[in-house]
């Protein structure tokens, strides 16, 4: 009887050290090339600094890392690529305004939102709200006298997903008449403002800062700098712009944290920083858990502003 419990006990020590001695998913990846999905395309503000890590994270990893421009669909391209490829080593950069509106917008959203794993929050847009430098305005408060003194002379445009929502909910919310104008290309946009077709435009300031450098656009207000909307009084307007990278449905937690534990390490470059800067980004990197965390704020803020629209999300 002796024996045989020496023998257990002997048995169960040593599969303990093997178990202990077996790398976990985490300390082995990667273990061949990486593949990021852009959501935007080439020369977008995540495109670029999705390329800037993926050059400091191939090294640091020991493995190529492969940035790939999947635009389309409000980002439903990239986002349907990643998930149907069932593989962690194929990873989603995007815009969280992107997809947090998705419910509200598509009839059959082909994903479902524990599809998309947060892995690293790396960066916040810089949102601005501009008008055409002629126009007699120089604050949101005037904007919106203005706006209530001509009811359905203005017109406006803004980034499809989340930024679109809010706009729409605020103009209803102050009882506004303004009218939308679509853009497939947010530069054309840019463009029209300056030329003074649409007199209020929110968007990335990277979009309109060319303009803005011109004379021919001002800004009333940019997100998160100063004057923020919500210090000029309007926070249904306010947008965390969250850009961040994403893996598939079974990428484990540990493995999450260690790839946004690398995405953080080699982000903290100063000339990374610099970098994202010059694009109209700033650098916000963290974890999984954060990065969650600040998602579900954007989701409910789109929620309340669909709700005040008038718009339920599909099931």
């Amino acid at each position: 009887m002796r024996n045989r419990l020496v023998c257990v006990f002997m048995l169960a020590t040593v599969l303990a050290l093997v178990a202990s001695a077996t790398p976990s998913p985490a300390q082995t990846w990667p273990q061949r090339p990486v593949k990021f999905l852009v959501t935007l395309g080439p020369g977008s503000g995540i495109d670029i600094g999705t390329r800037l890590l993926a050059d400091r994270l191939s090294k640091r990893w020991g493995q190529p890392v492969v940035v790939e421009n999947r635009p389309g669909g409000d980002g439903i391209v990239a986002i349907t690529a990643m998930i149907a490829a069932q593989d962690d080593h194929v990873l989603l950069a995007s815009p969280t305004s992107s997809f947090t509106a998705h419910p509200f917008v598509y009839k059959n959203v082909p994903y479902k939102p524990e599809d998309l794993q947060p892995i690293a929050r790396v960066s916040n847009t810089i949102i601005a709200i501009a008008v055409p430098a002629e126009l007699p305005v120089q604050s949101l408060a005037e904007l919106v006298a203005l706006a209530r003194a001509q009811p359905g002379k203005l017109n406006w445009a803004g980034t499809t997903g989340a930024i679109d929502f809010l706009v729409a909910a605020f103009l209803r919310k102050a009882d506004l008449s303004l009218s939308k104008v679509p853009y497939r290309n947010q530069v054309e946009a840019a463009n029209d403002l300056a030329a003074g077709r649409i007199q209020l435009n929110e968007t990335a300031y990277a979009i309109v800062r060319p303009q803005v450098q011109a004379g021919k656009v001002k800004l009333l207000a940019v997100l998160p700098d100063v004057p923020t909307v919500t210090e000029a009084g309007y926070p249904d307007l306010a947008l965390d712009g969250l850009v961040g990278f994403f893996g598939p449905p079974e990428m484990p937690l540990p493995l999450r944290e260690h790839i946004a534990a690398d995405v953080s390490e080699v982000g903290a470059d100063p000339a990374i920083a610099a970098r994202l800067n010059d694009t109209g980004q700033l650098p916000n990197f963290g974890g999984p858990a954060e990065f969650h965390a600040a998602i579900e704020q954007q989701r409910a803020r789109v929620a309340a502003a669909a709700k005040e629209l008038g718009i339920v999300p599909t099931e």
